[in-house]
């Protein structure tokens, strides 16, 4: 089981735009096969930030689909995180992502994590 975010390099949605803008967001980057996207230059620096904290090829790493990066694509990336950690692990996300001046969203509640 885990806990998802997505965050990605945009303009922050108005009202519950935000799962609209993300379902556009995974369906054009991460959910075809055609699309080979270079990163954003910030996500792969929020990407790159956040393993440093996290890394992805430790024991006991968080991530339940490691390496991160490779669930990242053009401006977005997608983070699965183990349910255990989801907590501690998704609250320095969101706040790291806020650094960065990214969006960051929570698939599951449907909310933006402002």
């Amino acid at each position: 089981m885990s806990y998802d975010l997505a965050v990605w390099d945009g303009e922050l949605p108005r009202g519950d735009e935000a799962g609209a803008v993300f379902d556009e967001l995974y369906e054009r980057y991460l959910d075809s096969e055609d699309v080979i996207a270079e990163l954003s230059p910030r996500i792969a620096a929020y990407v790159e930030t956040l393993v440093e904290r996290y890394p992805d090829d430790a024991a006991g790493s968080p991530w339940a689909s490691p390496p991160v990066i490779e669930e990242a694509s053009g401006p977005i990336v997608y983070l699965l995180m183990s349910y255990s950690r989801a907590e501690e692990v998704s609250e320095y996300a969101a706040a790291l992502a806020r650094e960065h001046g990214l969006v960051c969203f929570d698939p599951q509640g449907e909310t933006l994590r402002v």
